[in-house]
C-alpha cells in the first residue's frame, strides 16, 4: 500500500517524531545532543523552520515546528538527518542507516492543542522515567519556554506569546500549566494524530485542514463504504 503524503500547510504548526531505526540509541554521549541541536538551529533558519518546542531523547526526537511554507519541515529534516547520520557513523565506526524510515508527524491547531502539545514533548523524559521534573531534563525547550534560559534554537509560538505581556509572566504562566498532568486522553490523541499523520484538533479543524489540503485529515470510519445510487445521493430505493 502506497504511504499517504504528508499533511503539511503554511505556518500551521507541526508536531513530528523521528525515532532510531528498532529504536536503537541516537545519541549516546552530551556531544550528539549539542551537535544535533546545533545543526538543528542552522538548517531551520536556511529552510525559514520556526521551532517551538523540542525534546530529544536517547532513541527519538520530537519537535514542534512552523515555516510560511509548507515543504520547509521536510527539507529541515532531510539536510539535518543526513548530517547527523554521516557524523554519528563517522563518530561510532558504524554504518548504515540510523532512522526509523520517515518521520510521523501532524498538523496541529494552534488554538485549543498547541500548548498541550508542546507540554506532551517536554514532559516525555518524565514519562520515561528519567527525570522526576522537567527542569531537571537538559535536552529538550522546557528551561527555555518555562524558565527564559537563554536558547538560540526557541522561537515562540503566538499562543504562547498571548500567555502574558511579558516574559516572566508568560514563563510563569507557562510554568503553572504543568501543575496539573495531561489528560491521557489528549496524550492519545497526540499520539494517534502523530502516528496516523492526521488532523490533531477539532473536526472543524480537520475539516479545514483537508478542503485547504485536498487529503483525508481524519481516521476513516471502519467497515466498507455505503452504496450509492448512480446519482451519488446515497438513497437506493427512493
Amino acid at each position: 500500500m502506497p504511504r499517504r503524503p504528508r499533511l503539511t500547510l503554511p505556518n500551521v504548526p507541526l508536531h513530528l517524531i523521528q525515532r532510531g531505526n528498532n529504536r536503537q540509541i541516537c545519541f549516546a554521549a552530551d556531544e550528539d545532543f549539542r551537535f544535533y541541536l546545533t545543526w538543528l538551529r542552522d538548517y531551520a533558519g536556511n529552510t525559514g523552520c520556526r521551532i517551538h518546542a523540542y525534546a530529544l531523547m536517547t532513541n527519538h526526537v520530537h519537535l514542534l515546528v512552523s515555516a510560511e511554507r509548507g515543504e520547509a519541515p521536510g527539507e529541515m529534516m532531510k539536510a539535518l538527518g543526513q548530517r547527523y547520520v554521516q557524523y554519528f557513523n563517522r563518530t561510532y565506526r558504524r554504518s548504515g542507516t540510523l532512522w526509523e524510515g520517515r518521520y510521523r508527524s501532524c498538523l496541529t491547531q494552534a488554538e485549543d492543542y498547541l500548548l498541550a502539545c508542546q507540554r506532551y514533548i517536554e514532559l516525555n523524559p518524565v514519562r520515561a522515567g528519567m527525570v522526576a521534573h522537567p527542569a531537571e531534563y537538559r535536552w529538550s525547550s522546557y528551561r527555555a519556554n518555562a524558565q527564559g534560559e537563554e536558547d538560540a534554537l526557541v522561537r515562540p509560538h503566538e499562543v504562547y506569546q498571548a500567555l502574558a505581556a511579558d516574559a516572566a509572566s508568560r514563563q510563569s504562566s507557562y510554568r503553572e500549566l504543568f501543575r496539573q498532568e495531561l489528560d491521557p486522553e489528549v496524550v492519545d490523541e497526540i499520539r494517534r494524530a502523530t502516528i496516523g499523520n492526521f488532523a490533531l484538533g477539532s473536526a472543524r479543524f480537520g475539516a479545514e485542514v483537508a478542503a485547504a489540503s485536498g487529503r483525508r485529515a481524519t481516521p476513516g470510519k471502519p467497515g466498507r463504504p455505503p452504496k450509492v445510487d448512480v446519482d451519488g445521493s446515497g438513497d437506493l430505493f427512493g
